[in-house]
């Protein structure tokens, strides 16, 4: 059964965009130089449960997520605000997102600007300029979550968890990170730095 195209992007608004600063340089020299993030949708017989993710560019590691029943502005600051507090608060830090309404929203905004973030955003309906957090939502489903169906959104929920915070950081091995997990690729660049 094929499942049902979903958008989770409106570019559809007059609230100010960023200019994409990225621009598709997809690699970071330490920790807290770039991240990017996006929202992703999983479809359960209750209904859609979104997912919105921000990645570090170095080592690639998720250092935000949330999840919720709905597409709103809340959701992407929910997972800012855990990124924020698990990378204890960096300023100067580069976030692209698309140019969806969530991200442009002036309450998400004066978040990022509260936080010393400098915003990057894609360019109208570019995916490739957040190739990354593509790729990963791609691995999620493909690799995760292709032959399950979710009754309801908290078993889909507990899917995802696990995938973040278990198989992705822990056993999901990159050919960026040079073979190595995210979790440990940014473990042993710490190890390395504080010898």
């Amino acid at each position: 059964m094929t499942k049902k195209y979903k958008p989770t992007t409106n570019s559809r608004h007059n609230l100010p965009v960023a200019e994409n600063l990225l621009d598709r340089q997809f690699t970071a020299s330490c920790p807290n130089e770039k991240w990017v993030s996006d929202i992703t949708y999983i479809a359960t017989d209750e209904g859609w449960l979104y997912v919105a993710v921000i990645m570090d560019l170095y080592g690639r590691e998720i250092v935000g997520w949330a999840m919720g029943d709905r597409i709103t502005k809340e959701l992407v600051l929910q997972a800012l605000r855990q990124a924020n507090i698990r990378r204890g608060y960096p300023k100067g830090v580069m976030i692209h997102s698309d140019r969806g309404s969530q991200y442009c929203s002036r309450v998400y905004q004066n978040e990022l600007g509260r936080g010393g973030f400098i915003c990057s955003m894609s360019r109208k309906g570019n995916v490739w300029d957040n190739a990354p957090m593509e790729s990963f939502f791609g691995k999620l489903k493909q690799e995760w979550l292709s032959d399950k169906r979710f009754r309801d959104r908290e078993a889909a929920k507990q899917e995802v968890f696990w995938y973040i915070e278990v198989y992705y950081r822990n056993y999901r091995l990159h050919a960026t990170n040079g073979y190595r997990t995210p979790g440990s690729y940014v473990s042993n660049i710490a190890a390395d730095s504080s010898s």
